[in-house]
């Protein structure tokens, strides 16, 4: 299985109270292809800090990071967000004013990724694949349950054709049945798809499900056997 995503002494800290806090100390991981993953940690570790920097969100202060053995600096930040990777969230983030459909057609205009031409077609079919009907894409995303909402999200991070996606405390505001449904599609993500996964989570759970697990631990990330 090859690398798609290297850390290379990763480094980064903010000031709090006058003091440094260092939350990412010379942390080094790779990330294989088609694999998912699940980061753990306990509040305040930087599991959310370290999803930004490695989506491009944000910057570190020292290191390096490759995306196929390519510095992210090369690159670029807005391309690698663009065209590289997906996001969830956890509070979904969608364009409420829109259909689950409308919100997978935009972001399929938000990529330079080559895209079948009938986007329309492809977009319900995204959808349905996560489990979300013709009849629901076609409503308001306001209209929709938390569950079929994150669906929605993960469709939509999906739509640009990339094969790393990033997910932050997916499944944190679902009950337990949707909250399995949606680690499903992930692992099936992966499996069927060969998706790379990277999860943010506080849930045991939704980890025991992933392929691998990681936790966040004195600035570093360590595997857990």
């Amino acid at each position: 299985m090859s690398t798609l995503l290297k850390l290379e002494n990763i480094n980064y800290g903010y000031i709090d109270g006058g003091f440094k806090r260092q939350i990412l100390k010379d942390l080094s991981y790779e990330f294989e292809e088609g694999k998912f993953y699940t980061i753990l940690g306990p509040s305040g570790s930087g599991k959310t800090t370290l999803l930004s920097i490695l989506a491009g969100l944000d910057k570190q202060e020292s290191g390096k990071i490759y995306y196929q053995g390519k510095d992210l600096n090369e690159i670029g930040l807005y391309n690698y967000r663009r065209n590289k990777i997906g996001i969830v969230f956890q509070s979904f983030n969608l364009i409420n004013y829109l259909t689950g459909l409308e919100n997978i057609l935009v972001a399929m205009t938000e990529t330079d990724n080559k895209l079948p031409n009938n986007h329309k077609e492809l977009a319900y079919a995204l959808l349905e694949m996560v489990g979300i009907v013709p009849s629901k894409a076609d409503r308001l995303v306001s209209k929709l349950s938390g569950g079929e909402q994150q669906r929605v999200a993960i469709a939509r991070a999906i739509a640009s054709n990339v094969d790393l996606i990033f997910a932050d405390e997916p499944t944190g505001n679902l009950d337990t049945k949707t909250e399995k449904e949606v680690i499903k599609i992930f692992q099936d993500l992966t499996e069927k798809y060969n998706k790379t996964i990277i999860v943010v989570t506080h849930s045991n759970e939704v980890s025991k499900l992933s392929d691998l697990r990681v936790v966040l631990k004195d600035g570093k990330l360590e595997d857990i056997k």
